[in-house]
């Protein structure tokens, strides 16, 4: 029997640590209300352990400059990884923790260690013959309630324009959806939300997001009052993501649920935003707040303030989560690539219905990287 635990760990031992950049141009330049989007950079991981099996994981890594997230993985965490047991995920984590304390506890370093704690637990569970949302402990929930995102703003796009988008997107089944805010002033949004509403009708819910558009809270309490009548389900990232106290402070004046959190990264910084009630819905994003390890311990913290997780973007990792989750609300769900564009580079799209997500049942995260779109968005090799 020791014997055979030997073997089994030995299996499990981490022979290589593979990464890669990707640049995938938008079709069409997009905007949102702080900044325009060209392009999308991504890093992709592949972790292999000793028994062939390969777990992957992947970030988005910015309009520009993804590489260092890439190095990141090559030349911080890749050392410690080797020769380890794949399955001392949490170990690992508090090692390549360890290890990125002077380069950064956020942005490109978090988001680094981020897609290998991501790779882990896809290798652990591959080897378990599970999906991933059931070896998270998940009750085998077979859907999962989901959003349509969209709302853009394209050159020449009307609130008219907008609104047909949106009943677009309800037509698929959708019951919810998000759209974007914040670029024009007051009046001109109030008139691209009163589109949108009329357009979906009463039933569906409308998420704002403002990203990041407003620099203090007399401004933002002045776009809210002529929201609030279009009875939005969340004012999402109305502030910097370093401005947790006006986060906190529009909480208090404003009837509509403040979101927040994309881009934080690690416990600590969650903590204050649950303690300060800056936020009754975390979209923690576990490609970007320390991977799937860090994410459920969000997640636990949360459920103690009874807050909502409804993580941002990555569909295809979320929907586990949400599915494991108890105190998690809905996955972020692109239908098209004309945003995530992440799409083209995955071999299996997730299905939906009703408005609802399927959950993968297929070993790990339920789908692998489509070779030949990476080889052609590639700006360097697998190293």
């Amino acid at each position: 029997m020791q014997n055979q635990a030997c073997d089994y760990t030995n299996d499990a031992r981490i022979v290589s640590v593979e990464a890669r950049t990707i640049s995938i141009p938008l079709d069409q330049p997009t905007a949102f209300s702080t900044r325009q989007v060209t392009a999308r950079d991504y890093t992709l991981v592949r972790v292999r352990t000793a028994d062939g099996l390969e777990g992957i994981g992947f970030c988005y890594g910015g309009s520009r400059g993804g590489v260092l997230v890439t190095h990141a993985v090559r030349e911080l965490f890749k050392e410690t990884l080797l020769g380890q047991n794949a399955l001392r995920v949490e170990g690992l984590w508090q090692e390549m923790y360890q290890d990125s304390l002077l380069h950064g506890r956020a942005g490109s370093t978090m988001r680094a260690l981020s897609i290998l704690d991501i790779a882990l637990w896809d290798r652990n569970a591959r080897a378990a013959a599970l999906p991933l949302s059931q070896y998270l402990g998940g009750s085998a929930k077979r859907t999962v309630p989901a959003y349509a995102s969209g709302g853009y703003y394209l050159e020449g796009k009307t609130p008219e324009m907008l609104g047909e988008e949106m009943a677009g997107y309800v037509a698929l089944g959708f019951k919810a959806v998000k759209m974007k805010v914040g670029r024009f002033g007051p009046k001109e949004e109030e008139a691209r939300i009163k589109a949108a509403r009329a357009a979906i009708g009463d039933d569906v819910l409308l998420m704002l997001d403002a990203n990041n558009a407003w620099r203090d809270l007399p401004t933002a309490l002045e776009y809210m009052k002529r929201f609030e009548s279009y009875q939005p389900y969340w004012i999402e990232e109305p502030f910097s993501p370093d401005d947790i106290e006006n986060h906190a402070q529009l909480a208090k004046r404003t009837s509509v649920a403040v979101a927040t959190g994309e881009i934080e990264a690690g416990r600590w910084r969650h903590q204050e935003l649950l303690e300060k009630r800056a936020a009754m819905i975390l979209q923690t994003d576990a490609a970007v707040c320390g991977g799937i390890s860090e994410w459920r311990r969000i997640a636990a913290m949360a459920a103690g303030f009874g807050v909502t997780m409804c993580p941002h973007w990555f569909h295809d990792l979320h929907v586990h989560l949400v599915a494991a989750t108890p105190n998690a609300g809905f996955v972020e769900y692109f239908s098209d690539d004309r945003v995530l564009n992440f799409r083209r580079l995955v071999d299996t799209q997730l299905s939906f219905e009703n408005g609802n997500l399927i959950v993968p049942t297929a070993p790990g995260l339920g789908f692998g990287f489509d070779e030949k779109a990476v080889e052609r968005y590639a700006v360097d090799s697998w190293a």
